[in-house]
């Protein structure tokens, strides 16, 4: 398998967060059409891509290629499977039996496959898994518990767990910025840019909204609302962004209030659309289905 190497340096720091009941879902793949804005969903070309009772979820494109997600075994133990598009091939990154793998993506650098790890003592930390498959290393030592992060600057932005949840960036040791304490699970940096977006509030069934903090500035942005009822956004570009609602995709420029739907993956086996992940080069969206 083909990767691309780049020289990276991380901060060595610190993380945990509690497992729930996970829903039995799939990977499924739909093509598209068209960049950014014009975008177009092509629903009738929805095909699943894994199908099993366990839990597939969690995809991220680390390259033009190459996706990464999480998936359980029979035993509910959680690898990293590498697929290609290319050889149409799946690949254990990681196979360990006294830990479980989450939330997988490219580190800035190129060199590792970063997940949060439930660990043996239920610790839940960034650990870094190189792409030539050489053993993993810690990344962050004393922040926990983290459940979701992303990146910018190789550095993480890490949604961790406690009274309050906390999303803090980490610039360095012992050098934290907190950005927020309401948010939700979906932490994604928008491209081309030093902001780190992220869901807030979403209670009682009503729309999360969409907010930003930029890095390098410290400039704070409202985005609008997100979907009622929906935790998962996704960056297309610079501008636009994607959500769904059940089986039905939605877009919209981040500063126009006005979603617009670009289809639905109809499914007779297969609902309510989660997390997603986007590849322009393939053109190609990936999306998690919960099993019926």
């Amino acid at each position: 398998m083909k990767y691309f190497f780049a020289t990276c340096f991380f901060l060595y720091l610190a993380s945990t967060f509690p497992l729930h009941a996970q829903t039995s879902t799939d990977l499924w793949v739909v093509n598209t059409s068209g960049k950014g804005g014009k975008l177009k969903l092509l629903p009738e070309t929805a095909h699943s891509l894994t199908d099993r009772p366990e839990y597939d979820n969690q995809p991220n494109f680390i390259n033009e290629y190459q996706l990464v997600f999480s998936a359980a075994d029979e035993n509910g133990n959680h690898d990293i499977i590498v697929y290609n598009f290319e050889s149409d091939k799946f690949t254990n990154l990681s196979k360990t039996s006294d830990r479980s793998e989450f939330s997988p993506s490219i580190t800035d650098c190129g060199m590792y496959i970063a997940a949060v790890v439930m660990e043996e003592d239920k610790k839940q930390r960034i650990w870094l898994y190189p792409t030539n498959f050489e053993p993993a290393e810690l990344l962050y030592d004393d922040i926990e518990p983290v459940g979701y992060y992303d990146w910018y600057d190789n550095k993480a932005a890490m949604f961790v767990l406690g009274e309050p949840n906390k999303l803090v960036y980490a610039r360095g040791r012992n050098d934290l910025i907190e950005i927020d304490s309401a948010i939700q699970r979906s932490v994604k940096k928008r491209p081309k840019t030093s902001e780190i977006t992220y869901m807030a509030g979403l209670t009682n069934g009503q729309p999360g909204i969409i907010k930003s903090y930029d890095i390098e500035n410290g400039n704070r942005e409202v985005y609008l609302s997100g979907i009622s009822g929906s935790q998962d956004f996704l960056w297309l570009d610079k501008n636009h962004l994607i959500m769904a609602s059940g089986n039905e995709i939605f877009i919209r420029k981040y500063n126009n209030p006005e979603w617009k739907s670009l289809g639905v993956i109809n499914s007779v086996t297969h609902e309510n659309i989660t997390r997603m992940a986007y590849s322009e080069d393939l053109n190609v969206l990936v999306v998690t289905m919960n099993r019926k």
